[in-house]
């Protein structure tokens, strides 16, 4: 057999290893260890300080995911159930983000007076597929950190719109929103 065939089964060999690799690996919390699903709660924390506090929902209902106002505050526990079962959080893969031991993340109505999409609560755990596609959201590698962000792959013949999750600062507010700046977070266990 010619080299040029041996170097292409190489290079299909390294491609898959390193793309497993990727897929395989692990969202960790800010002292190095692995994130796990279903059982542990996690304060989602903004990397950034000076600009408000760890995550929480507000009131009344259906209630909007906020960055607490105040800087010190870790905010509400959050767990992780991805939609393949597995036992860490991996980047880039679905997952219900759930607040609060029971207000699930959900993609919000898109709000025509602010010209924004805002992460709301009253998702729907587990079940992927088209009902439940606002339901599901990422966390991704940033920089040295994390990010968040809403680009669900659990429905084949859905059309989504992927956006990165920031922060809009409305009021003394700070909802979070579909945005194309990202919120850059660590976690930290609860």
């Amino acid at each position: 057999m010619s080299s040029a065939f041996y170097l292409l089964l190489f290079l299909a060999i390294f491609i898959s290893h390193t793309t497993e690799a990727a897929v395989e690996e692990s969202v960790t919390e800010i002292n190095g260890q692995r994130l796990k699903t279903e059982t542990d709660y996690y304060y989602i924390l903004p990397v950034v300080r000076g600009r408000g506090g760890g995550l929480t929902i507000s009131k009344p209902c259906p209630n909007t995911v906020i960055q607490d106002q105040n800087e010190a505050s870790k905010g509400l526990p959050v767990r992780f159930s991805p939609s393949v079962k597995s036992r860490f959080v991996r980047v880039s893969t679905d997952l219900n983000f759930i607040i609060a031991a029971s207000a699930i993340w959900k993609l919000g109505n898109f709000d025509e007076t602010t010209n924004q999409t805002f992460v709301s609560t009253c998702g729907v755990q587990g079940n992927p597929g088209r009902t439940t596609v606002s339901n599901w959201f990422k966390i991704d590698k940033f920089e040295d950190h994390y990010k968040m962000r809403f680009c669900p792959s659990v429905c084949d013949v859905c059309r989504v719109v992927c956006r990165d999750i920031g922060v809009l600062v409305q009021d003394g507010k700070r909802s979070l929103v579909l945005s194309n700046v990202p919120l850059k977070v660590m976690f930290q266990r609860a």
